[in-house]
């Protein structure tokens, strides 16, 4: 059973259309969906989509077209969503990772919160297959969904001032990887040699709301022939 949609105004040219309270990939599935559509709908007045865990943020010139109306197109739209359960496919990538060490120096607290050994949380991270719910807290940065419940571990009660570009992480039933140099309070447990956000490229994020995650552990020998590489592309 669905829970029922609410439309809510987000200040004066914005609209913020929830889908019930809970986060899961079921409730995730349908804001992708609503936003994919929107977005080859092309509603006149409408600027931008923010898609997130539960919600869709709907931009909107309010000099082109009005709150009522923007509601009632998306509404009709989204209640023929409603009698479609298709899957949000985006595309599917492969994350190298290194784990532990300087490379991820959460990895034992982890470990030490949970009664496991480093590697027995590395095998648990590696195993899963992750969802991208969402883009947010800096431009291009995962949030990924869910890591196993005995991995699951709250954030530092004490952010860290920066946090290294490729840096992956976990905080409660999530995990991430920091695209750039950047605040933040996640366990960080390894890191990637990828570059998640390019400005130069178009897209710049790697990647987008809907597609899937797995990560693959590699040595540091790896780790920095992988970084050299990418480097110099």
């Amino acid at each position: 059973m669905y829970a029922s949609t609410r439309y809510m105004p987000f200040g004066d040219s914005a609209l913020l259309v929830e889908f019930g309270d809970a986060v899961n990939r079921e409730t995730n599935r349908r804001v992708l969906a609503l936003n994919n559509t929107l977005e080859r709908e092309r509603i006149e007045g409408v600027e931008e989509l923010v898609p997130t865990y539960r919600s869709l943020l709907v931009r909107y010139d309010p000099m082109k077209t009005s709150y009522e109306k923007v509601a009632f197109l998306i509404r009709d739209v989204e209640e023929k969503l409603l009698v479609s359960s298709t899957e949000v496919s985006g595309k599917r990538i492969v994350v190298p990772v290194v784990y532990g060490g300087k490379y991820g120096q959460d990895l034992k607290h982890v470990a030490a919160v949970h009664g496991l050994s480093e590697e027995q949380v590395i095998r648990l991270h590696v195993e899963a297959e992750y969802r991208v719910y969402m883009i947010g807290f800096v431009a291009g940065f995962p949030y990924l969904g869910e890591v196993a419940d005995e991995i699951a571990t709250p954030r530092l009660e004490t952010p860290r001032l920066r946090v290294s570009a490729g840096s992956v992480g976990i905080a409660e039933k999530q995990t991430g990887i920091y695209p750039c140099d950047a605040p933040g309070g996640w366990q960080i447990i390894g890191k990637t040699p990828m570059r998640l956000f390019d400005p130069l490229k178009q897209p710049p994020a790697l990647l987008k709301a809907g597609d899937t995650v797995e990560f693959r552990r590699i040595s540091k020998e790896e780790f920095m022939t992988l970084e050299k590489e990418l480097f110099q592309r």
